[in-house]
């Protein structure tokens, strides 16, 4: 990877692309300490603190959230609009005419996207400020028109990261959004690490014995999730000749790639919000009623009924999306009207079953590795009693999206000096 960047530096217009990406998000890191107005911080730090769907927001926005910035919702009111729109899109009969229309199409379905994302910004903005005012008493003044100008604050901060991430995709290098949340991640790292140093050499929480077993199972898991997250099964595929004219068309021979992690971190964020309700809805209420006290006991990360729920959700969520995803009767279908055919397999609804019966196994395998991963760091963290910093979720992330940051480096590269390749 590194020489990879160090090749692409050399080349001029990638290093323009490359200085433009570093430079929207270095904006993106100092908007992350620009305060929202109003708000006295030091109230609900203890409450982001306590973790759930509040810590992951946190993670997310690289502890944006947990200072109030305006940065502080990140761009996750982006990722949530986007993942509802892929699943209208599957059940709206309209949004699936545009999809299949071609760039026009997609371009409707973007526009649709960002406005719902400024309505989710904003209602989700309200509802956290009304929430923690409620919890910590952080709004400086409690009224209707500073929940307002911090609503709209954050509204406006997430409107401004995802005109940002769009940007960086059009003149920069790689997936703007992804490259937000990967910054997000791993700004958090020095932090990470200098804590488990201080517990280590200075509070004495943990032996220093632990910390190269930390590393080990670290670099173990990142090594893990690069081997699946590159893996999949090539279905080989042969087209027959075809006489048009007096031309002959295909003959030629190719193949379906199907990845083993298809569905990639949208199970493990789908099962840590559903799952995360409890503890959310729990940290507005009387700390002394009974569902608080059961939550607590039950729902917990370090409890062993979580850490189940986690791993059946994901499973769940893991062959649910991919599903609603992969389509092996229209894949069939269009085989054949081109000509195509597995090799062995007969065309039509035999090609289907096929591809879906595939599609399953693989599933299989990629649900039980993102349930492992989702909860290695919860058994590491009750084995060894430290909690760790960077779940399953933020793993699969960072390493996602350097992986495909680097093939669109390598491929913008290789479209330069193709004429090289064909000496």
């Amino acid at each position: 990877m590194w020489e990879t960047i160090k090749n692409a530096w050399k080349i001029e217009d990638l290093r323009k692309k490359m200085i433009f990406t570093l430079a929207m998000l270095l904006v993106y890191r100092i908007g992350s300490f620009v305060p929202v107005p109003g708000i006295d911080v030091s109230l609900f730090q203890q409450v982001i603190d306590e973790g759930g769907l509040l810590g992951f927001f946190n993670i997310i926005s690289g502890g944006a959230f947990a200072k109030f910035t305006i940065f502080a919702m990140s761009i996750t009111p982006y990722i949530n609009s986007s993942i509802i729109m892929q699943l209208l899109t599957v059940a709206i009969p309209k949004l699936e005419r545009l999809s299949k229309e071609g760039e026009e199409g997609r371009k409707k379905i973007a526009q649709y996207t960002r406005y719902f994302t400024v309505i989710l910004a904003f209602v989700q903005a309200f509802g956290i400020t009304y929430g923690l005012a409620r919890t910590s008493g952080a709004l400086l003044q409690n009224n209707f028109w500073s929940y307002m100008v911090i609503s709209l604050t954050l509204t406006a901060g997430t409107a401004f990261l995802m005109w940002m991430g769009e940007q960086i995709t059009e003149k920069g290098i790689g997936n703007g959004i992804s490259l937000i949340i990967f910054t997000s991640i791993i700004s958090r790292a020095p932090l990470a690490v200098i804590q488990l140093f201080r517990m280590a050499f200075q509070t004495n929480d943990i032996s220093p014995l632990l910390l190269p077993v930390i590393a080990i199972f670290m670099l173990a898991l990142i090594a893990g999730v690069i081997f699946i997250d590159l893996g999949q099964r090539r279905i080989p595929v042969q087209y027959s000749k075809r006489v048009v004219g007096r031309k002959m068309y295909g003959g030629q021979s190719t193949h379906i790639p199907m990845k083993v992690n298809s569905s990639g971190v949208l199970p493990i964020i789908f099962a840590v919000s559903i799952l995360a309700v409890p503890q959310t809805i729990a940290q507005f209420m009387s700390q002394d009623s009974g569902f608080v006290t059961w939550v607590t006991k039950y729902f917990s990360q370090s409890s062993a009924l979580y850490a189940i729920l986690y791993a059946l959700m994901i499973i769940f969520f893991t062959y649910f999306y991919t599903q609603i995803t992969f389509n092996p009767v229209e894949i069939s279908n269009n085989l054949k009207q081109y000509g195509g055919f597995v090799q062995g397999i007969r065309p039509g609804k035999p090609t289907s079953d096929y591809l879906m019966k595939i599609s399953n196994r693989l599933t299989l395998v990629g649900a039980i590795f993102l349930a492992m991963v989702a909860i290695l760091p919860i058994v590491v963290a009750a084995i060894t009693g430290v909690a760790m910093s960077f779940g399953g979720t933020a793993i699969l992330i960072v390493v996602g999206v350097a992986l495909e940051t680097s093939k669109q480096l390598e491929s913008q590269m290789l479209m330069r000096h193709y004429k090289g390749f064909l000496k």
